[in-house]
């Protein structure tokens, strides 16, 4: 199969969708790959590394697009990538469609096979090709709290472990699973007092013993969500619907009610946000104010420290993408019902039930809109 790795277009994003040695793995297993032209050089995967693996470099993405029978990339196509998508062609990357609906519009236009690494599952009902990123924002987001408290960044200035008689800022993260799990290790690590809620008692109870009592566990309720937050120095959003749109569970009328230079970190910004005012943002101008409490929504997060986060996702989706190389789309997509999740768009359909209730489209079950 013909590969290509279009360099990212997204502002401040310096991430790859392949890293040398996952270049060299797919040329390995018989196929052919071609890189943009400097794609990983600000992270420091120069062109010498990717022909050294054996990839072919490109001077332009729409040379790329318009030779690969699949684009391996980080984030979600902008509009002129979406354009330069054919039927038939695979896409490989993050789409977070739900909260996009011109994006999803151009996709099905487009006639390509859209697969979607943030609902790829895992037998365990994990998401597999999210994990590392969200590892990445989770301990991005208190790193990014913990600047933005500072007065100068527009925070109230409060050092997030306090100092000895001065108490630790208080930190609430909403959602245990990957991304508040990490935020809250940060937190921890760094001598804050830590509040996190969640409303799986299970997962709480998994919480209290892995932390040993060194953060509070507080079943997740409208009331809790509230109280802890308007008490809170720095608020990390990290509830994840796989494929839909986050809910809003901080309001307007919380938010109001909060510290002036209080912190909300909102990584949830990919599905939507789950902060009533939050609006995506990017690395270059990573805040704005609300009822004086400091935004942080910052839409690729893990961009900000491309070359860990590019390395980390490799990991992951390098054992997937040969597979699909391997076998073909059809057949890698039948072999392995959790790669099967992750099909969002094919042929002109939205495959993916989440998306296609949220943005209005008719659902098309995988196995159907693939045929036999």
């Amino acid at each position: 199969m013909l590969i290509g790795v279009p360099k990212e277009i997204k502002n401040h994003e310096y991430r790859i969708g392949l890293t040398p040695a996952g270049v060299k793995e797919l040329v390995m297993n018989g196929h052919q790959v071609m890189v943009e032209n400097n794609g990983g050089a600000a992270i420091g995967f120069e062109n010498d590394q990717y022909v050294a693996a054996g990839a072919s470099i490109i001077d332009s993405a729409e040379e790329i697009f318009a030779k690969a029978e699949m684009i391996i990339k980080v984030k979600e196509p902008q509009p002129n990538e979406c354009r330069m998508l054919r039927p038939g062609q695979l896409l490989f990357t993050y789409l977070h469609l739900a909260p996009d609906p011109q994006q999803t519009e151009l996709l099905v236009a487009s006639g390509c096979t859209a697969i979607a690494y943030e609902t790829v599952t895992d037998p365990r009902g994990g998401l597999p090709l999210l994990a590392p990123m969200s590892e990445v924002a989770g301990r991005m987001s208190i790193q990014a709290g913990a600047h933005h408290l500072e007065k100068a960044q527009g925070g109230l200035g409060a050092l997030l472990g306090g100092v000895p008689g001065v108490a630790p800022a208080k930190v609430l993260v909403i959602g245990g699973g990957v991304v508040g799990t990490q935020a809250a290790r940060m937190a921890v690590g760094m001598g804050a007092d830590v509040t996190i809620l969640d409303r799986s008692l299970p997962r709480l109870r998994q919480l209290d013993t892995e932390f040993d009592g060194r953060l509070r566990t507080v079943y997740s309720t409208a009331d809790a969500v509230e109280q802890y937050a308007i008490e809170a120095d720095l608020v990390v959003g990290a509830v994840l619907i796989p494929g839909a749109a986050a809910p809003k569970l901080l309001t307007r009328d919380i938010i109001g009610r909060m510290k002036k230079g209080a912190v909300v970190v909102d990584v949830a910004i990919d599905q939507g946000g789950c902060f009533e005012t939050s609006k995506a943002t990017t690395h270059q101008e990573p805040t704005y104010v609300v009822d004086d409490v400091v935004h942080y929504c910052v839409a690729n997060m893990p961009g900000g420290v491309a070359r860990t986060s590019t390395i980390a996702l490799t990991n992951a989706t390098l054992p997937f993408a040969v597979a699909l190389a391997n076998k073909g789309v059809k057949q890698a997509l039948w072999d392995d019902e959790h790669l099967m999740n992750g099909l969002n768009v094919h042929a002109g359909k939205i495959t993916y039930k989440a998306v296609a209730d949220v943005l209005g489209y008719s659902f098309v079950e995988p196995k159907t809109a693939l045929g036999a």
